[in-house]
């Protein structure tokens, strides 16, 4: 089955990384030693031939000195009404899942909603991550398995999981079924807008 609509607008995150890069007057060298990731990954991602882990984006977004919501802006930000027609949302396919934006990466407010499409066994990557602010997800079909800490939480339609976002937490769709989720990240610092992505690309992703 279909992921996603093909007709939704498509971000190219490497090309972001390296036009913010480019701005910077970083080379990709310098890039990769301020984020700890090799330039061979660093320059499989800008190229668009692999799809980075969300540990991977949160250390090239802290080494560019941007919100990670940067890396996936295909528009400027700054409305203080957004409507997203289900058609038009922002969207970045990662390995076994889909990233849909639903509006927060255009909103001026600290608050970031998003929808994952997770194919059976995708995963949010190798590390756990953390971040200020407040999380939310809310199961809407299949199962996801949510760890926060050492308590694992299991999901399925209907449940809801609201935890405050520097606790270390992971995720995977444990179920043999597409797994789609609802998330809304709030009450996160200035300039720290943590868009979790959940890729999975172990193969690039550095290590801590």
């Amino acid at each position: 089955m279909e992921l996603y609509d093909k007709e939704a607008r498509s971000v190219d995150v490497g090309f972001k990384i390296r036009e913010l890069r480019d701005e910077r007057g970083l080379s990709m060298r310098a890039l990769a030693r301020k984020s700890g990731i090799s330039a061979n990954a660093l320059s499989m991602i800008e190229r668009g031939r692999t799809s980075p882990s969300v540990s991977t984006l949160y250390k090239l977004a802290d080494a560019l000195d941007v919100p990670i919501t940067d890396l996936f802006r295909d528009e400027p930000e700054g409305s203080t009404v957004v409507f997203r027609k289900s058609t038009e949302r922002t969207r970045v396919p990662f390995p076994r899942g889909l990233w849909e934006g639903l509006g927060g990466e255009q909103f001026i407010g600290r608050v970031e909603p998003f929808m994952l499409t997770l194919e059976s066994g995708a995963n949010s990557g190798p590390f756990s991550m953390e971040h200020s602010g407040h999380e939310f997800v809310m199961c809407l079909r299949g199962q996801l398995e949510y760890q926060v800490e050492n308590k694992v939480y299991k999901l399925e339609p209907g449940d809801a999981l609201l935890f405050a976002a520097q606790l270390k937490h992971r995720w995977r769709n444990t179920g043999n079924t597409v797994t789609n989720a609802i998330f809304v990240l709030s009450g996160f610092e200035e300039r720290e807008v943590p868009v979790e992505v959940h890729y999975n690309a172990d193969e690039v992703a550095s290590k801590e």
